[in-house]
């Protein structure tokens, strides 16, 4: 059973709740999760990104959960064009491979579908991101872990035919909503919106739905990309 405070702390996480979590943590305090929660904040807020660092740095440097989240700040700040460094592609390569190599099969394929975002959106090379989140996304359908399910089908949606691509970005906004992740789920409305034709009422209903949810949350990058 999980001591009460990383549970609320986990639930604040899921609802988007980042200072909260992080209150309820304290400094000292399950520093793999602090370091999850305050990059989380930074990749939906494009804020407290030196605090992320800083958490994400205290980790043991043989920690796999430090060497992905070491690729996902490098990867974040490369894809937001926020303060990006010139080795930052080759440190989140070297993050999601040395994560991969932990011996555990759900890092692994964490790490390999990270490693699957970074080859297509960073470098677009969709030959070499779709095999890596097909293992990625057996592994969690194995395990049952919808949560990871839904990041992975997001982005594999827009490889596939547009009825397959509706189909698994419906698929990934219901487990999101279903799990209660909410950042997740407003993300999802935002990007299924924006793959309906401009005349379609569902559409319309989407655009209505998740901007509250994004201006609530503070989550700036959907706001500017709707």
């Amino acid at each position: 059973m999980l001591p009460d405070d990383t549970y609320t702390a986990r639930r604040l996480f899921l609802l988007g709740e980042w200072d909260a979590a992080l209150a309820v943590l304290g400094p000292d305090t399950e520093p793999e999760l602090r370091a999850e929660i305050a990059v989380d904040r930074w990749f939906f807020r494009i804020e407290g990104h030196e605090e992320a660092e800083k958490a994400v740095e205290a980790l043991d440097p043989a920690s796999p959960t430090r060497h992905l989240l070491t690729g996902r700040l490098a990867y974040s700040r490369l894809l937001f064009r926020r303060d990006p460094r010139a080795d930052d592609r080759a440190t989140a390569e070297a993050g999601y491979r040395a994560a991969a190599e932990s011996g555990d099969e759900k890092q692994r394929a964490w790490a390999e579908y990270h490693r699957a975002v970074l080859l297509d959106n960073i470098d677009e090379d969709a030959a070499g991101a779709v095999p890596l989140y097909e293992s990625a996304l057996t592994i969690a359908t194995k395990t049952g872990d919808g949560l990871f399910e839904s990041y992975i089908i997001r982005h594999l949606a827009p490889h596939k035919e547009p009825a397959v691509r509706i189909a698994m970005l419906r698929r990934s906004l219901h487990l999101r909503a279903a799990l209660g992740a909410r950042p997740q789920t407003v993300a999802s409305q935002a990007l299924l919106a924006d793959s309906l034709p401009e005349d379609d009422p569902e559409r319309a209903e989407l655009m209505r739905t998740f901007r509250p949810g994004a201006e609530e949350l503070r989550i700036g990058w959907l706001l500017s990309e709707n």
